[in-house]
């Protein structure tokens, strides 16, 4: 595949896909929370255990639980708001890099987490901020440029983060999804060609202009000979009739000679 052949722009109705599609991911996440609370069960047991294998099974389900509403709004907007421009601005790229960061981020916090049971998406936010991030630290065009400059205006605290600060914040989470999402970027970084600026205003004027230039000389050009119609046609020497010569008169030598003025 071509990576240096540009796509065309991407529009609202695009945005719009990829904001349904974050959507439903967040719609999910409510869903697992509601069906826990109607059902009284508690699924903190789905969480990451690090370094014990029943804790295996949380690198796949961890991100889908959390432990009060709190938790659940505090993960949800910053969930909506990256998947929906990285799916955007790398359709192709972001799903490989979501899955990505899912299993690496979950399998780093396997191996490096405390001996607690650790829940919550908050690995797979860091891991897409840091996707997008670094991202545009790579590609340097002006969309991915533009996306890396509003999730680190948004979310740029989650750098903090990564490091120890509060006893009941797994920050391991967060340091193995920024990895992983870091990886992710240094991976997929050509997947997505840039998609082609659109064309300043000054330019579609002036090829505006041009073409009205064009149509008014076509208007009022003088057609070639060629495209002239043919209204006469000289009638041939042998058609014309039998010309009638007329004596010349003699001038006798006793009239005046003419005058010359």
């Amino acid at each position: 595949m071509d990576t240096t052949a540009a796509i065309p722009p991407r529009e609202t109705p695009q945005l719009k896909r990829a904001g349904l599609l974050a959507l439903a991911f967040v719609a999910v996440l409510w869903l697992v929370k509601l069906v826990e609370l109607a059902s009284g069960l508690d699924l903190t047991d789905f969480g990451v255990r690090p370094l014990e294998s029943y804790g295996l099974l949380g690198i796949l389900t961890a991100p889908l639980v959390h432990a009060s509403f709190e938790h659940l709004i505090m993960n949800s907007v910053p969930l909506l708001v990256l998947l929906t421009l990285a799916r955007f601005n790398y359709p192709s790229g972001s799903w490989r890099a979501f899955i990505f960061i899912w299993l690496a981020g979950g399998l780093g916090l396997w191996l490096i987490g405390r001996p607690s049971w650790h829940i919550g998406a908050s690995g797979v936010t860091h891991g897409l901020m840091f996707y997008l991030f670094v991202l545009g630290l790579l590609r340097r065009d002006r969309y991915a440029i533009a996306v890396a400059m509003i999730v680190f205006f948004l979310y740029g605290g989650m750098v903090v983060t990564v490091l120890p600060r509060e006893a009941h914040v797994s920050w391991e989470a967060h340091l193995s999804g920024a990895l992983a999402g870091t990886i992710a970027a240094f991976l997929w970084q050509k997947l997505d060609p840039p998609a082609a600026l659109p064309r300043p205003s000054w330019e579609l004027e002036e090829e505006a202009a041009a073409a009205a230039k064009e149509a008014d000389a076509a208007t009022y050009e003088l057609p070639r000979p060629a495209q002239v119609p043919v209204l006469w046609h000289r009638v041939p020497d042998d058609e014309r009739g039998v010309v009638i010569e007329f004596p010349l008169r003699r001038r006798r030598d006793d009239e005046t000679p003419p005058t010359v003025h």
